[in-house]
């Protein structure tokens, strides 16, 4: 694979962005991918959230394989984080977050109850890729009715607060955040889950990747959902699945641009079942 560059001349703006607002909060939620629970974490988390408290989400955890989804939320509470599953779209364990952040944020509260401040609100900000669920997880901890207040100091235009709850609100700011890869197999995860546009990488590249992973992986898994036999070489796995799916051309021949289309979107919909591209023993 190439060097791929997707998001030039961002990151140090997207990290300065962030440094700047954790000073304004109490909490920060990572929201990771949980079928790239290492690919959609940015190397330099740790270091820029410090000693904030912080609370691991993973995202879109019903599509993810859940024993190797297990292994990582592991490595991460090892590492001192805490962490949920969550399915932003299907409200999966939603409502657990905030229960959860006032238990980290226990010592505190009660640290400022003892100084005699009033209980107040909780403050956050996600930190997330691209295309991780950030938006549609705020929408949701907000029931799609997001309160959009301005006497909180700190708000600008490029930055506004949400109130969630009475007792919690979530600072919303447009600065994104791409992780940065020196291993190659973090951009075909990433172009797997489309975590990343299609036009960064070519369809057939990824594909061929990806027949490699899932020959590894979840070798019955393929030959479940594309009824094959036994699972061979990528061009005869390719030509045996378009034949099936009736992805044809004139002379009878594969569209195999139609097989790699229908292959990708099969896995970003998890029409494979649960898949973790990221597989924790590869560390």
């Amino acid at each position: 694979m190439k060097q791929v560059q997707w998001f030039p001349g961002h990151m140090s703006k997207a990290l300065r962005e962030i440094k700047e607002n954790l000073k304004k909060v109490d909490i920060v939620f990572i929201l990771l991918d949980a079928r790239l629970p290492e690919s959609s974490m940015n190397p330099k988390i740790k270091e820029i959230i410090g000693n904030k408290p912080a609370l691991i989400l993973f995202n879109k955890s019903s599509l993810a394989d859940q024993s190797e989804l297990d292994k990582w939320l592991n490595f991460y509470q090892k590492e001192g984080f805490s962490s949920l599953k969550i399915d932003a779209i299907t409200g999966k364990n939603i409502r657990k977050i905030k229960p959860l952040s006032d238990e980290i944020l226990k010592p505190l509260l009660e640290k400022e109850k003892k100084r005699g401040m009033q209980r107040r609100a909780i403050r956050t900000m996600i930190i997330g890729i691209p295309n991780v669920g950030k938006s549609t997880l705020i929408n949701t901890l907000s029931r799609k009715k997001a309160t959009r207040t301005g006497n909180t100091p700190g708000v600008t235009k490029a930055q506004q607060w949400v109130k969630i709850s009475e007792d919690f609100e979530l600072l919303d700011t447009p600065g994104v955040l791409w992780p940065k890869f020196e291993d190659e197999k973090v951009g075909y995860h990433l172009a797997l889950s489309g975590a990343i546009k299609d036009t960064i990488l070519p369809n057939e590249e990824i594909a061929f990747y990806a027949h490699h992973f899932l020959k590894t992986y979840y070798k019955e898994e393929l030959k479940k959902r594309y009824q094959l036999n036994e699972v061979l070489e990528p061009i005869d796995t390719f030509s045996e699945i378009g034949r099936k799916r009736g992805a044809l051309i004139k002379g009878n021949e594969v569209n195999y641009d139609t097989v790699y289309e229908l292959l990708l979107k099969d896995l970003r919909d998890g029409n494979l079942g649960g898949i973790t591209f990221d597989r924790y023993q590869s560390l």
